[in-house]
């Protein structure tokens, strides 16, 4: 992640998160916050009005185009299921953005009884230690052991590397690969390398949606831990203060990304992925703006 991570502001919040752990969820902001179990996900009804999506289309070509850097992006509205993609299948480095699908993956296992919550990781510096986003990498200690539960908050909240890595070796980075192929994704970690495309990382946010639907309990948790990270500017920092974005942000050297649930009044999926960005910060600043047309436009055509 960005350079700040080594701030000792950041340094301070990541230990109070550690120290909070699930008090996000259990602390009931869940269930006032994002709307659990909701049903939005797949395509509405015939008798939902369908939106022209063109000239958003059309205005979102235009200012990518006068950017320095390649997007991908990726957009659907929740009440119709109707989208578009732009650049949707190139290939980027999706960053911290596969802590998604891999924290959706233990979920999914939570809820088939197959993992508990309880089930602690045991930390072993040979092969889990990452430097970048967290605060595992400073705390950690050859032998000190953290549950699941632990361990997903970090890698979605304070996009731990340390955390993300012990829950890859710990369910097995193949397992995770099929799981997100299963839902819909084709550029999986082509070669080994940690590389995506806005379209497969979409398919994975809906993925967050779906399950919420049948599971809204752990569901709602997730989005819950997806909306309160401390890293929040891309697709929230040019929408009012008021609305929910549950979202994971990821960069590394000329890589800009953030992937999310935008809970306006017509809710939309967004995903927007970039490569060769000249400067992270404004990397993000570009991500901010995009999110900022899309959610204007959506504002327009809400029922």
């Amino acid at each position: 992640m960005r350079n700040r991570v080594y701030r000792a502001l950041g340094l301070v919040i990541a230990i109070a998160f550690l120290g909070a752990g699930s008090l996000l969820y259990w602390g009931g902001s869940t269930r006032h916050d994002i709307p659990a179990g909701n049903g939005m996900g797949r395509e509405a009804g015939s008798s939902e009005a369908r939106p022209d999506y063109t000239p958003l289309k059309a205005e979102l070509e235009a200012y990518i185009k006068s950017q320095p850097a390649t997007y991908g992006v990726y957009f659907r509205d929740l009440k119709t299921g109707m989208g578009f993609g732009i650049n949707e299948y190139e290939p980027i480095t999706a960053a911290s953005t596969v802590k998604v699908p891999a924290v959706l993956y233990l979920n999914r296992l939570v809820a088939e009884g197959k993992a508990s919550w309880d089930d602690r990781v045991v930390y072993n510096s040979a092969t889990d230690y990452q430097d970048g986003a967290g605060i595992l990498q400073f705390a950690a200690r050859d032998g000190d052991s953290y549950s699941l539960r632990t361990l997903a908050n970090l890698a979605i909240t304070i996009s731990d590397n340390v955390a993300y890595r012990m829950l890859v070796r710990h369910l097995g980075k193949d397992n995770i690969a099929e799981f997100m192929r299963d839902l819909g994704g084709e550029m999986v970690f082509p070669g080994g390398q940690n590389i995506t495309c806005a379209k497969d990382m979409a398919a994975y946010i809906q993925g967050v949606l779906d399950f919420d639907r049948s599971h809204p309990d752990l569901g709602s948790r997730l989005l819950d831990d997806m909306a309160h990270p401390i890293y929040h500017v891309g697709l929230p920092g040019k929408l009012p203060p008021q609305v929910t974005v549950a979202h994971k942000e990821g960069d590394v050297s000329g890589v800009a990304n953030d992937v999310g649930i935008v809970f306006a009044n017509r809710p939309y999926i967004l995903v927007v992925l970039s490569k060769d960005v000249p400067d992270i910060d404004q990397g993000f600043a570009t991500i901010a703006e995009i999110s900022r047309i899309v959610y204007d436009y959506q504002n327009s055509v809400a029922a």
